[in-house]
């Protein structure tokens, strides 16, 4: 599929918008411990190191109960602003150029932050990134499966005062046993009220929930995907439709999706059609920021500089940007391999 790997990229990194992207899952162990002084917060981990050894994962609820542990530190505007800092900082380094954030108010209503705290502390440092960090951003509010869908109805009510804020809803959380179908009624009025639409599904959860998500929540995008591989008729609809994947490679790793990175879909997704993209889920406790996930893929897929530069065209066609934006970005990817051509 792919000529000799590319050059590495740790020096100028592919331009590339990241699509699947907790904002939550980007607390460092350091900003963690920070706030938590900030707010008074005992964490359950005397150090960092303490805390990264606790990033040992056997599957996504015990991933889960970790992270929702550590959104304790999270209170203020400040704190959101702050995490999405530092997130944009990293963000800007791995080459991204445009990012769309998912954010679980649920996980911050239940706990007595108010939904607004949450999107008005995030929306402080968005609104300041294209400047501050050279990135366009999205936000995309996101339903916690594993909760009820009256709980979900209940938090986009809450946040219709917000929707200025707000370019998409999207589905995640334990999705074993939590199909699509349950949040049909929340997907609708997100759809009435203009939003696009965008779902976790076919990661833990069997191909079957790809199918629910398409045609009864009628989203705009599959986020993770992988297990579309086990049915063809499945890859056959998403390649024709050119349905775009937010593939998270380390995330499957560190979650036991997939075994070995030696071993991932990504090509046969690539060969069959699909309209694929490369992000970095919860990169704080996955190992790893979006161009450490090209990084990884390329150096275990041996996907050559053509493979790469189509997932970074990938993200951006796959991406909520107006066309003209997206145009411009396509250039800097164009441009980036002229220059890498001539080194």
């Amino acid at each position: 599929m792919a000529s000799a790997p590319a050059s590495p990229s740790a020096d100028r990194p592919l331009p590339k918008a990241e699509l699947h992207l907790h904002i939550e899952g980007t607390l460092e162990p350091g900003l963690a411990f920070a706030l938590a002084e900030r707010n008074g917060v005992t964490l359950p981990y005397a150090t960092e190191d303490a805390l990264r050894r606790a990033y040992s994962f056997t599957d996504l609820q015990s991933f889960l109960d970790l992270y929702y542990a550590l959104m304790a530190v999270l209170r203020t505007e400040d704190d959101f602003a702050d995490l999405a800092h530092a997130y944009l900082a990293r963000a800007k380094e791995q080459g991204v150029r445009h990012a769309e954030i998912f954010f679980d108010p649920q996980a911050h209503t239940a706990r007595g932050v108010p939904i607004g705290t949450v999107v008005e502390g995030l929306a402080r440092a968005l609104d300041t990134a294209e400047q501050t960090y050279g990135i366009s951003t999205r936000l995309i509010m996101c339903f916690l499966r594993d909760q009820s869908a009256a709980s979900a109805l209940e938090t986009f009510e809450a946040a219709r005062p917000h929707l200025d804020r707000i370019t998409a809803v999207g589905l995640d959380s334990a999705e074993v046993g939590n199909p699509p179908s349950k949040f049909r009624e929340v997907f609708a009025r997100a759809r009435e009220a203009g939003l696009k639409c965008v779902a976790h599904a076919g990661e833990e959860g069997p191909a079957a929930y790809v199918w629910e998500a398409l045609d009864v929540l009628g989203v705009d995008r599959i986020d993770h995907g992988v297990r579309c591989m086990e049915d063809e008729r499945l890859v056959a609809r998403l390649a024709a439709e050119q349905v775009p994947l937010t593939v998270c490679p380390l995330s499957n790793v560190r979650l036991r999706v997939i075994d070995d990175l030696a071993d991932h879909p990504l090509p046969a997704m690539l060969d069959a059609g699909l309209l694929v993209t490369v992000n970095s889920d919860d990169p704080a406790y996955f190992g790893g920021y979006a161009d450490d996930n090209f990084t990884a893929v390329r150096d275990a897929l041996g996907l050559g500089a053509e493979t790469l530069g189509t997932l970074a065209r990938n993200s951006f066609r796959a991406s909520f940007l107006d066309e003209a934006t997206r145009a411009r970005y396509l250039a800097e990817v164009d441009a980036h391999e002229a220059g890498a051509q001539q080194e």
